[in-house]
């Protein structure tokens, strides 16, 4: 069972993601994860806190030699701007009350974040108890953790990209051709558009808001190729690929809505506007020889996936730190307050997506090891070979029953 925990506060010494269950073999240096991170933090929009860390990983267990090693993925992250918050963050208690409280206690709770449920569940009376752990920094260990089964879904022909849609009210047109490696043509873009007036007009926005104190939100789409068919299942709920995928994309900060395929349009259109039809498509082996002229469903019917590409729509809320900020009470006193303003961005959706793409991987990553299994990479790829045979066998079974039936058919008989 491939599974992933995180540990760290924003403003703590480091953050560290332990993945498990990962097969052995797979090549793996700390630049692939660095990579990632270094994508995480790019972004028209982003605030202060990007130009003073530069995400590195340093492997503490589970890697030996540029490869896994099948035992645990251990990674730390160190958070450079500790050297900052020592005082405040530090684990120990105050040597006497005549210190007073700490610096940058949080009492006037932010509105859309996890500031006052946290206060009143876990009864604190500073909510940094709660910020700390709710930010979204949490996202650079998953990252991490995405980055290590992006390396093995890579070693089976499977690519993972993404692109932002829609950000602060402007959409951008699709591409007129589609680029072959769509993380570079994203990546290349400040906003991560494929649309350069697009892009021109949501810079002017992004400053606009900015000057206001106010943030801003959108929509990414990710977009998995290389999966083949048959991957998460129909039978139980739990095992459904559709909402394994949902449930991970809505447990990350500030995202709303996830959308698989058409998604909300879907509900729109009659029938005959939203399935794809099929055709066969002979040499299409990871689709099982057939063809959708469509990809509506957005590559998962019934649960499973269809050898389509797997695409996949995330909507995040504008950030919930204003620096113009809303009505709110304080916690310490009971009384109306403005909210607090800690640093922040005017807009993550950019980062989001690379985000979405580490968790459609580590959700891709389970799913192909419960199909295929293994301890080894060269295990997984000979079961995933074997099970890609037998879909090529299929046809040929086909072929064959079809040219049976047509041989036992007497000459001249009409069709019923």
């Amino acid at each position: 069972m491939l599974r992933f925990t995180t540990a760290g506060e924003s403003h703590g010494p480091a953050l560290v993601a332990t993945l498990e269950g990962l097969p052995a073999g797979i090549p793996l240096l700390a630049a692939d994860v660095d990579t990632q991170l270094a994508r995480r933090q790019q972004g028209y929009g982003r605030g202060r806190r990007m130009q003073i860390e530069t995400d590195r990983i340093e492997f503490l267990s589970g890697v030996r030699a540029g490869e896994t090693l099948g035992s645990p993925i251990a990674m730390i992250i160190h958070n450079r701007d500790w050297k900052n918050w020592i005082d405040i963050m530090d684990p120990a208690p105050r040597e006497s009350d005549a210190d007073g409280p700490r610096k940058r206690t949080v009492t006037r709770v932010r509105p859309g974040h996890a500031d006052l449920t946290g206060v009143l569940k876990y009864d604190r009376d500073d909510a940094r108890d709660i910020l700390e752990r709710a930010s979204a920094r949490e996202t650079t260990a998953r990252v991490a953790a995405g980055a290590v089964c992006r390396r093995f879904l890579e070693a089976l022909g499977v690519h993972i990209g993404s692109h932002v849609v829609h950000l602060g009210g402007i959409d951008a047109a699709p591409p007129a051709e589609w680029p072959a490696d769509l993380n570079a043509a994203s990546d290349a873009s400040p906003v991560r558009m494929l649309d350069p007036t697009a892009e021109a007009e949501l810079i002017t926005r992004i400053d606009e808001i900015k000057r206001a104190g106010n943030t801003l939100g959108g929509i990414c789409e990710i977009v998995v190729t290389g999966l083949p068919v048959g991957l998460g299942s129909h039978v139980s709920w739990d095992r459904k690929l559709d909402g394994r995928l949902g449930q991970a994309m809505l447990s990350i900060q500030a995202v709303k809505g996830v959308e698989i395929g058409l998604g909300f349009e879907s509900a729109r259109r009659t029938g005959a506007e939203v399935h794809d039809e099929i055709e066969p498509a002979p040499g299409r082996t990871a689709t099982g020889h057939v063809r959708r002229r469509s990809n509506r469903a957005g590559g998962l019917e019934g649960g499973m996936t269809t050898g389509e590409p797997l695409v996949i729509r995330v909507a995040m809320k504008p950030i919930a730190t204003l620096m113009k900020p809303l009505a709110t009470v304080d916690v310490s006193t009971g009384a109306v307050a403005s909210a607090a303003a800690e640093r922040s961005d005017v807009t993550a959706v950019p980062a989001m997506g690379v985000i979405a793409e580490a968790m459609a991987a580590y959700v891709c990553a389970q799913a192909v090891l419960e199909k295929f299994g293994g301890d080894s990479l060269v295990e997984v790829q000979r079961n995933l070979s074997s099970y890609l045979a037998r879909l090529d066998e299929r046809v040929v079974d086909s072929q064959a029953a079809a040219s049976r039936v047509t041989d036992s058919v007497p000459s001249g008989s009409v069709d019923a």
